[in-house]
């Protein structure tokens, strides 16, 4: 029995989001895109978005095609239909020849949104929609939160023992997990456009946010700090930091933080501390699809407590740590139906170590 129509789309859909997921960390405020070109079931060939400004993934796949006409295209995300940084690529497509086009899901950019499948309608292109549409949202969850909320996805990321501490009660957390959960931790920063702490964590630890022990770019560096109580001699005290703080933070503190060239943004503050709304917002704005917030509990319980938390990435240490520092900080609920379900959890072995990844309750759908 032959394959069908739809096992083939989905086939060649999947060979679209592992190109893809190669632009992961360097194609944002730009989503993640995979192309694929066919003829007779035969690929013509393959491009990807591999980094913001560079050929969308279908003009890079259609231009290692000599003739296109009659071929079949294969595309996780709509085909843009406006000028951008690169020329639109629907009607480029149209002008290639290519009489079909399956697409994974429609651009939720109120730029294109449905506007690039009516040029290929209207061209006469057979367009297929919702090949595997949830795996393509999933791809681009950061760009789909970014482009509907306003805000980036956010990932809540922590090592903790099998008590739940993520310190000892003196405060002392070096190390919690072995050297492969901390690869793989480096490999989760290499895949968000973003990393925030809190000043606590820049005092307790000095942490580089950098990406060392693994392939990647490293992303953004964010710190919160409603005092501006960073000291110069810190590792993020650097050009290319961002650093958020209240609106009321000491005018010279906040001139020699910039003298450093550090990007200070000063957000209103509610009873909890800095609003965190307003980071996002900020970040947003800024092009930030994805934030990896490696804060210590008091920034990890105000991101939960605020709804704010999208994905969790957990590192699990086989060790029983005793009185500690509880990674949801200061959280408290009065009974079950009050706490915070993680949904779709998977748990996997790193090294002597285990990761959990799932997604928060408090999620919006995507």
């Amino acid at each position: 029995m032959g394959l069908t129509r739809r096992k083939i789309d989905e086939y060649f859909m999947r060979r679209a989001l592992s190109l893809a997921l190669r632009g992961t960390g360097r194609t944002s405020p730009n989503p993640l895109v995979g192309c694929v070109v066919v003829r007779d079931g035969l690929v013509l060939a393959e491009g990807f978005h591999s980094r913001c400004g560079e050929d969308h993934a279908e003009r890079a796949a259609l231009g290692r095609v000599a003739d296109a006409a009659g071929a079949e295209l294969y595309v996780n995300l709509e085909p843009c239909s406006h000028y951008g940084r690169t020329p639109p690529c629907a009607p480029l497509i149209v002008e290639r020849g290519v009489s079909r086009v399956v697409v994974g899901m429609s651009d939720p950019d109120e730029r294109v949104s449905g506007r690039g499948l009516d040029i290929l309608r209207t061209a006469g292109v057979a367009v297929e929609t919702g090949v595997l549409e949830e795996e393509c949202r999933w791809v681009n969850r950061g760009f789909i939160r970014r482009t509907t909320l306003g805000r980036p996805w956010v990932t809540v990321k922590g090592a903790v023992s099998l008590d739940g501490g993520m310190a000892l009660e003196s405060g002392e957390s070096r190390w919690i997990t072995g050297p492969d959960a901390r690869a793989a931790a480096h490999r989760l920063r290499s895949e968000h456009d973003a990393i925030l702490v809190g000043a606590g964590t820049v005092a307790a630890d000095d942490p580089e946010l950098t990406v060392r022990h693994t392939c990647g770019e490293s992303p953004m560096r964010i710190a919160l700090d409603s005092r501006l109580s960073i000291l110069p001699e810190a590792k993020i005290f650097a050009p290319g930091t961002m650093v958020f703080t209240s609106e009321e933070a000491p005018d010279e503190k906040r001139a020699a933080a910039e003298a450093a060239g550090i990007d200070v943004v000063a957000v209103p503050s509610g009873p909890a501390g800095l609003s965190l709304a307003h980071v996002l917002s900020v970040l947003a704005a800024r092009g930030v699809n994805s934030l990896l917030v490696e804060g210590g509990p008091s920034v990890i319980a105000s991101f939960f407590r605020e709804g704010l938390a999208d994905g969790v990435a957990l590192f699990l240490s086989p060790r029983i740590m005793g009185r500690n520092r509880p990674f949801s900080g200061s959280l408290a609920f009065e009974s079950m139906d009050e706490t915070i379900r993680i949904t779709g959890a998977s748990v996997k072995a790193v090294g002597n170590d285990f990761l959990l990844e799932g997604v928060a309750e408090c999620s919006p759908a995507l």
